[in-house]
């Protein structure tokens, strides 16, 4: 018996179909896997991030009268201890019992380290209800459930606590009538500050673009400023600050890239963002959160012009230095506070980015 040419052509279609839904159903199995590993892991990191903030509401606690404190302290280690599925409900109790709170009379170095825990909370809930919404999309397709691709794996759930947008105190301004700089103020971490006064929780962050400013030796230039509100502190930081309202990120790096350097630059040599960074710190009297995105530029070395700074940023007294790898070793091996942290074991990677040698991926830095 012979096989004819249309029976050929069905049974090689029939092929390429069942082929064609094991490679789709393979392809999908293994992205529903790593989705399921991303859900775990920002879990992991949301779960951190309350039991952060449930030690400094325990040191707030400690700091305040006994029968507050003491019921303060409970609610806390309520939370902590909460199995998942009541975790929401007792982490809501700490958070209403955190908006009662007077933290007019707490010293600013409990109140900053609690706005950065409770940024540190906002952040990683988002990032985990993305990771939720990401894997319950393609979790529910009917294909997927049809076959039952997504195997035992119980379904992510949502984690929805309110977010504390009331008042904090925070350090006086050394200059009156100054707010704090929304270019130059760099993403430091928490610190002390003098006497306390009430303001805005920074509940909501300030988007900055800054940039990796290298050269064709591959060193990249820093700026050295000091707190207004307390001269004596200084740090390092790279170019860059607040993007203005309408404006792009790639345009606000560019923008202030001309401002803090004099120098102006086309915008198809910017590559990025590479990193993203987000901190709480005091700065001139207040408490900023601050979210930045970074870029990588490459450029023949120059002299950098200050003929863009602000009164503000002068009153910083910033300067600009231009750093190898082993100066900048030395830097941070001094003690000199340079950010982001890490900068030193970064470089090569921003080199790579701007170079074009590396496809930047938009990755968390410190």
């Amino acid at each position: 018996m012979t096989v004819s040419a249309v029976t050929i052509l069905v049974l090689s279609l029939v092929a390429a179909v069942v082929v064609a839904i094991g490679v789709w159903a393979y392809s999908t199995a293994n992205r529903l896997d790593r989705l399921h590993v991303r859900s775990d892991l920002s879990w992991q990191a949301l779960d951190a991030a309350l039991a952060r903030r449930a030690v400094v509401v325990r040191s707030i606690a400690a700091s305040i009268p006994v029968p507050e404190g003491r019921a303060l302290a409970r609610l806390a280690d309520t939370a902590e201890r909460a199995d998942r599925d009541r975790r929401e409900e007792a982490e809501n109790a700490l958070s209403a019992a955190l908006a009662r709170l007077e933290t007019g009379r707490l010293r600013p170095q409990l109140v900053a380290e609690l706005a950065d825990a409770e940024a540190r909370v906002l952040i990683a809930r988002r990032f985990h209800n993305d990771a939720v919404r990401d894997t319950l999309a393609l979790r529910t397709r009917r294909p997927v459930r049809w076959l039952h691709l997504g195997g035992t794996a119980p379904l992510p759930t949502y984690f929805e606590i309110a977010e504390r947008a009331g008042a904090v105190a925070t350090a006086s301004p050394a200059v009156p009538g100054t707010a704090p700089s929304p270019s130059a103020a760099p993403a430091s971490g928490t610190a002390t500050a003098p006497a306390a006064r009430t303001t805005p929780v920074p509940d909501r962050a300030r988007t900055s673009a800054r940039v990796v400013l290298l050269d064709e030796d591959g060193r990249v230039l820093l700026l050295r400023g000091h707190d207004p509100a307390v001269p004596e502190r200084h740090f390092w930081f790279t170019i860059g600050g607040a993007v203005e309202p309408g404006e792009d990120l790639a345009s606000a790096a560019l923008r202030e890239l001309a401002e803090e350097t004099g120098l102006r630059v086309e915008r198809d040599i910017l590559c990025g963002p590479m990193w993203r960074r987000v901190a709480v710190f005091p700065f001139n009297g207040e408490v900023l959160h601050s979210e930045e995105l970074f870029f990588a530029v490459r450029v023949p070395s120059f002299e950098p012009a200050a003929d863009g700074f602000t009164d503000l940023e002068r009153s910083m007294r910033l300067e600009h230095r231009w750093f190898g790898d082993d100066e900048l070793q030395t830097l941070v091996q001094s003690g000199n506070p340079v950010y982001p942290h890490d900068l030193p074991e970064l470089l090569d990677e921003a080199r790579q980015v701007a170079m074009r040698r590396l496809e930047p991926e938009i990755r968390a830095i410190h």
